[in-house]
């Protein structure tokens, strides 16, 4: 934080602020454009993109902008931030190409649409800051490998779950300890949960519904421990990891939930609880040296052998910023997976499911996500939970069953379906999934391929 900080007012004093595109005006965008306008010198809202243009207006005037520009071409849209006029836009790859933004923030949460500014902004030679855990869930270690090739960063931000997690573990280790378990912590967990249920609190809170349904449903968390999972080589126990285990006790001995040698023997674990209060994120972590875990006793952290470290609050936006001078000023990603998936986001049915019909998003009334590992996902071809939008069911689904590839045709012509075929292709050398993308395209004749 301090060398950011300084980092950030040199930028400001030469007149050179970072310059920040960002896709989606909702809740958490209008949010973050207010606090980097107001309260993060050496950098600057660009642009704003939303597929309704007047959000984006609005999300600008949210933040004090009294002189919003509106461009849907890219000559105007060029033309007013290089007179530092901040622009709304309907077209979010009017951002992604532009040579006047630097950095580009997605806080869509939307997989397909995703992908493809993800990858425009690659091509142009931008970073990408990702407040969309869906999409990195998803397909984001074939992203990192097309950010590799572009020489650009592709990160998770600060302030969400899986940027405090990150943050928490990198300093653990620097203290010289090894972490062993990552968790999250909810105040609610109820699979069934839907739209109708959680109106009123997305209404009070200004927030997207489907958004908010996917965190009582426990989707959210799945989609953030599999990005922490894929940073960090840990793994699940089981499917849908403690299923909200419930927990209430002192923070500090967290540990005593997990047996030390299991979470040795499985080479580190992701997972989550339910009701712990005064902590977000934790790390459990023991130490080899005898020595020591004497002065770790002495300084109140218990008699191991997991010590428990942990912060009690996730400020979103307040800290996406932070990630933001990271990825521009030292190229320095908070979150990002180390290779391959190593636990992904399979669909499960909430209610029971009938052939014939066609699955909402996440989010929604038909599935929620559950964290599996990587093998059990290949294995029983599960359905991504991040890709169940538009999908025809084959067969009946009773509730809590996962759903399959081979229970659904898929939507026609969607780019993330090639990159998650690509991702399983090149780290799993599996092609089953290429195969049955390729018979759908002849089946159904589907547009060519996308190149990029």
């Amino acid at each position: 934080m301090w060398i950011l900080d300084a980092a950030l007012k040199a930028r400001e004093e030469s007149g050179q602020p970072i310059r920040v595109g960002i896709v989606g005006a909702g809740f958490m965008g209008q949010g973050l454009a207010n606090q980097i306008i107001h309260s993060t010198p050496g950098m600057c809202v660009s642009a704003i993109s939303n597929r309704r243009i007047e959000r984006a207006v609005d999300a600008l005037e949210y933040a004090g902008v009294v002189d919003v520009a509106v461009a849907e071409t890219q000559h105007r849209f060029d033309a007013a931030v290089s007179d530092q006029r901040p622009v709304a836009t309907g077209d979010a790859m009017l951002l992604a190409a532009s040579p006047h933004i630097d950095v580009l923030v997605d806080v869509t949460g939307s997989v397909e649409f995703g992908a493809r500014v993800v990858l425009e902004a690659f091509k142009h030679g931008k970073d990408v800051v990702l407040m969309n855990a869906e999409l990195d869930a998803t397909i984001g270690p074939i992203l990192q490998v097309y950010a590799s090739q572009h020489g650009v960063i592709l990160t998770g931000c600060e302030g969400d779950e899986p940027g405090l997690q990150m943050n928490l573990y990198r300093w653990v280790k620097g203290l010289g300890l090894t972490p062993r378990l990552m968790g999250n912590v909810k105040g609610l967990q109820d699979r069934y949960r839907n739209p109708t249920t959680q109106k009123d609190f997305a209404q009070r809170w200004g927030q997207n519904v489907a958004m908010v349904t996917s965190f009582a449903d426990g989707s959210k968390i799945s989609f953030e421990q599999s990005v922490v999972a894929n940073a960090t080589g840990f793994k699940v126990f089981s499917r849908g990891m403690s299923r909200g285990a419930f927990y209430t006790g002192d923070i500090l001995k967290i540990g005593e939930l997990y047996d030390v040698e299991e979470l040795r023997r499985f080479g580190g674990a992701v997972d989550y609880v339910v009701g712990t209060p005064l902590s977000k994120v934790y790390c459990l972590a023991e130490h080899a040296d005898p020595k020591q875990q004497h002065y770790l006793n002495l300084y109140k952290m218990g008699a191991g052998p997991l010590y428990s470290f942990f912060l009690p609050y996730h400020l979103v936006h307040f800290e996406v910023p932070n990630a933001i001078a990271r990825a521009a000023l030292f190229r320095d990603p908070v979150v990002k997976p180390l290779g391959g998936p190593v636990v992904e986001v399979c669909a499960v049915a909430k209610r029971d499911l009938k052939a014939g019909e066609v699955l909402d998003d996440y989010g929604m009334y038909m599935t929620y996500g559950e964290a599996v590992n990587a093998d059990e996902m290949s294995v029983g071809r599960y359905l991504p939970e991040g890709l169940v939008e538009g999908c025809r069911l084959l067969n009946d689904i009773s509730r809590d069953s996962v759903i399959t590839y081979d229970d659904v045709v898929l939507p026609t012509g969607r780019l993330a379906d090639r990159l998650r075929a690509e991702q399983y292709c090149k780290f799993r050398g599996e092609t089953w999934l290429s195969d049955r993308l390729t018979a759908s395209r002849l089946t159904t004749r589907v547009a060519p391929e996308f190149h990029y």
